[in-house]
């Protein structure tokens, strides 16, 4: 006979991973927190309505995001006083990294509110492990700022820093980036993790210059995880090299 779970603690913000890619990454633990809360905030409802319903869950939501995390920070509070279990999720990924949540949970935690995580998928996690770089020092930037003024300076201060450095970019803006990087980090050895967990993931090792060669003919989908390797490490494997996961359940 399995032990009885004892039942999620009244008043807590239970900070929820979620798949950044492939369902079958969700955890036991994180589908009991989100089948038991009072409400599930998320970043985006749509999004998580469909991760709920693959899985059965019918819970109320409230939207969580950037532009309304003032607001529903205060809401979420007025629920922990009246004693709700509060699940908190990101788009994918662990709330709070490069995504909505850092607030709240300063304010639950002020407050004097219990905040609980519920551990899972996080791509930066997912990113370094594999990348082939040093992993007893890193440091995670998360996204660069807009402005190429700002991003240089950004990027001058990082290459004085020890360890594997980890951005996240977006589609549009990797072939800039790496350029910005054949300037300021011209001989280290960078890795491009894309579509991490899915059908078609993928990791680029090489300078900045041989990945801007290798994208030049290329129309790339979905968020990348940047990897800065230190100035000691080396090429992982020699060669550059595009590595596709084999085919798996999405």
């Amino acid at each position: 006979m399995s032990e009885q779970l004892p039942p999620l603690t009244p008043a807590t913000l239970y900070l929820v991973a979620t798949p950044i890619g492939n369902l079958e990454d969700i955890t036991l633990r994180a589908l009991r927190v989100l089948r038991e809360a009072d409400v599930v905030a998320a970043e985006d409802t749509r999004r998580t309505g469909l991760l709920l319903k693959h899985f059965g869950i019918a819970r109320p939501m409230i939207s969580f995001f950037q532009f309304n995390e003032a607001r529903r920070t205060e809401e979420i509070l007025q629920r922990l006083i009246r004693g709700e279990k509060v699940a908190l999720v990101s788009d994918a990924g662990t709330p709070g990294i490069s995504d909505p949540g850092e607030r709240v949970v300063r304010a639950a935690i002020a407050a004097g509110y219990r905040v609980e995580p519920v551990p899972g998928p996080c791509a930066l996690v997912a990113a370094l492990t594999a990348s082939g770089l040093r992993t007893e020092e890193f440091h995670f930037v998360g996204f660069l700022p807009h402005k190429s003024g700002q991003r240089k300076r950004v990027l001058e201060r990082l290459s004085q820093m020890p360890g594997t450095l980890v951005l996240y970019e977006s589609p549009y803006r990797i072939e800039k980036l790496l350029g910005e990087l054949a300037d300021c980090f011209p001989d280290r050895s960078v890795v491009l993790a894309r579509e991490l967990t899915k059908k078609f993931e993928e990791f680029l090792r090489g300078k900045p210059a041989e990945l801007q060669k290798q994208l030049e003919h290329r129309s790339l989908k979905g968020e990348f995880v940047v990897l800065i390797g230190s100035l000691e490490d080396r090429v992982a494997g020699g060669a550059l090299t595009g590595q596709s996961a084999a085919e798996r359940p999405q």
